[in-house]
Parts: C-alpha cells; structure tokens; sequence
C-alpha cells in the first residue's frame, strides 16, 4: 500500500521560507507533489511532520495540509478498493484533478499568505480587501475556481455597482481578481475562458491633484514652532517634493543607511525600482531636523524594524498625515486640498512646466514606463493649453 509523508523542501536563500511537498511512496517509487503552502523552518516540526501553530497563519496552514493528506489517503483507499495496479503517478494525477475543485476564496486565502510571508503586505492587504469583498457578492457560497465564469464576473461587477464604487474602485477589485483567476489557469488548475472581457479594468484619468509651487513654498514658509506634529507633516510634504516627489511609504521605510556619498539610495516598495536622489540643500535641511531620532529611520514615523509591526504603524501614520495636510490646507485656504499624493504629482507638475522631457521626468518618479507618467500630466491647466495655442495660431493672420 502506497505511504504518505509530509516534508519541508528548505529554500535555497537563507531566511526564506520553505515548500511543503507530499511525498507518494509506492512499488518502490517515489513521487514528490509541490504545494504553494510556504513555511519557515522554525514552524515546522519534522518528527511528527506538523505545522507548528504559532498564530492564525499558521493555525490556518495546518488545517489546510492536514485536509489535503486525508485527500491523498483518501484516494489511496479508493485505488486499493479497486483491485487493480496503480503507481505513485496516478495517485498524484488524481491528487491534481481534486484540486481543481478548489474554491475561488481558498486559493485567494493561499496566495494572501504567499505573499505575506514574501513581506508583499500591502499587495497581501489588497488581495484581502478583495476577496472579502467577493466573498460577499458571494454571500459565503463556495464557488470553485472553473465556475469563475464571465456570469459571475458580471454579476459581481453590478453588485459593486450597486454599492456606489466608481470606476477605478471597481477596477481595482477587477484587476485583483484577475490576476488571482489567471494565476491559477497558469496552475492548470482552470482552463482559460476570459470572464473579464466585459469588465472594466483600466484606470480612469483622475482629477488634477497638483498644487502650484507658489503653494509649496507658502506651505514652506509657514511658522509652524507652536506644532511639531504639524511640521512633521510640512516637512514630510517639502522632502516628498524636493526628492522628486518620494513616495509616503518610501519616506517612512527610509533608512539612514540609505543616505552616502551626498546621495539618497532606496528602491521604491512599489515597484522595487533604483532610484538616486542628490541631496540638496533643502533636502540637506530637513534631514538634519530629525537627525536625533535614535531609530534606524530617517523620519520618526517607524518604531520596529519588526515587517508586520512596521507595517500596521505605517499605515497609521499614512492615514494621520493625510489628516494633518487637511489641516495644512485650511491654513493656506486651499480649496483642492493636500495629500499624501499631491507632493508627487505637483514635481512632475512643476518639471513639465519647466519643458522637462517626459522620459526624464518618468525615471525621476521610478515610473516603469511614460505611459504611467502621463496619467499624472493629462489633466492641463486651461491657461496652459490657452498659451500654447496663442502660440501655435499666432501665425495666422
């Protein structure tokens, strides 16, 4: 009779967490069945090949490796029952083809933990958001994987309709579920029958959300000695500004150590681009302000260096600073407001006014591509396009 086992294939890079694999032992053969299931050594006991439950996770991952090894038992039995011969290989086959069965929401629930424990938290949270959200279209209904059908996804675009979500918000979940979806017809696990071809998952051109650089300077100049808490955020705004429009993750993850030779080196968390910014003078500035903040941190908005703790407090803080350029705003009487974004798009603003080419002013942001930039450059001033008109029709008189 043909024997279970569970193991934990190491990773070849240290501190990477490690792939549980199955292995099938029969008529003296050995087949091995790759899992997505990803845990570090220190949560698996290889005597009595066990997860070891730490927290929620883990507790979760346990449960699931422990369903699928009664699945594998499972059709062991029924191949013995059948009297006839069978190999290690058709036991894994029939393994594959159960697990197509796998329900939409389970393998989004295991591509969240994937990504966790690659410290991809944010994709990790999106990915969450998303399947909550399908979830309850679904109203807690398993669908597996091959009934992801155009139907569906035309259903669950309405029902978010439904919900007053706008175009790109829509799209967002769209997109999220796609990859999902086609990373699991990459699987084999459902053959490939486009059910979003009805659905929008473009993103929408947005309102402008650049400030004049009047504006900047004003909010440069502003006395802001009675709050530190509000120049924290001022001077968050004008270091997001002056190095070419750094992203608030980015500030916040920022290192000492990423600060040599007169330069700023960081890789941006979103797209893990390399960018270098010089330190000029105004940059030179702030970064001295806050040069008695005793973390590894440039800025006093992280307090661990511990991934998950690092993350939630930047989140926080995130949402505390928009809070607080609302205020800013309101002191300047600006009637479009501050955020976290407006610094960003209010330098590419400023570099195209300047006539800086769009292919500098994409590798200044860390865009993968120009395309990307556009969106920030498409919603023009009348007065700008007004003047390059005057100057295009000047000749005709």
């Amino acid at each position: 009779m043909a024997t279970i086992k569970i193991e934990l294939r190491p990773s070849k890079v240290e501190g990477r967490a490690g792939t549980v694999v199955y292995r099938i032992t029969h008529l003296r053969k050995i087949r091995r069945i790759k899992t997505s299931i990803r845990l570090h050594p220190e949560e698996w006991n290889e005597e009595t090949e066990c997860v070891v439950c730490q927290n929620a996770r883990t507790s979760a991952t346990r449960a699931k490796i422990d369903r699928e090894f009664r699945k594998l038992k499972h059709i062991v039995r029924q191949l013995e029952d059948s009297r006839k011969t069978y190999s290690a290989d058709d036991i894994a086959d029939r393994y594959r083809s159960s697990a197509r069965d796998i329900s939409v929401v389970d393998f989004m629930q295991e591509r969240i933990m994937q990504l966790r424990d690659a410290r991809r938290l944010g994709t990790a949270r999106n990915y969450e958001r998303t399947m909550n959200s399908f979830a309850k279209y679904l109203e807690e209904t398993e669908l597996p994987l091959a009934a992801l059908t155009e139907r569906v996804i035309d259903g669950y675009n309405g029902f978010l309709i439904r919900q007053g979500l706008v175009r790109n918000s829509i799209s967002f979940y769209m997109r999220i579920l796609r990859a999902v979806y086609n990373r699991a017809v990459k699987q084999r696990l459902v053959e490939q029958c486009y059910p979003f071809q009805n659905v929008y998952t473009g993103i929408d051109r947005t309102h402008k959300k650049a400030v004049d650089e009047k504006i900047v300077l004003q909010l440069f100049r502003l006395d802001l000695r009675h709050s530190p808490a509000l120049a924290l955020t001022r001077d968050l705004f004008v270091f997001s500004y002056c190095t070419r429009g750094m992203a608030f993750v980015d500030m916040a993850y920022l290192r000492k150590t990423d600060l040599r030779n007169g330069n700023i080196y960081y890789a941006r968390r979103k797209t893990q681009r390399q960018l270098c910014v010089r330190i000029e003078p105004n940059i030179r500035r702030i970064i001295d302000k806050y040069a008695g903040n005793p973390s590894p941190y440039v800025f006093p908005i992280l307090k661990t260096e511990d991934a998950a703790k690092a993350y939630s407090q930047y989140q926080t803080a995130l949402n505390y600073h928009n809070r607080q350029l609302k205020r800013l705003a309101g002191m300047l009487h600006l009637e479009s407001g501050l955020s976290s974004y407006t610094a960003r798009h209010s330098w590419a603003v400023a570099a195209r006014n300047r006539n800086i080419p769009i292919s500098v002013i994409s590798a200044g942001m860390g865009h993968s591509s120009e395309r990307t930039t556009q969106i920030y450059l498409t919603m023009l001033d009348n007065s700008v396009i007004d003047s390059a008109n005057r100057l295009i029709t000047a000749s005709i008189r």
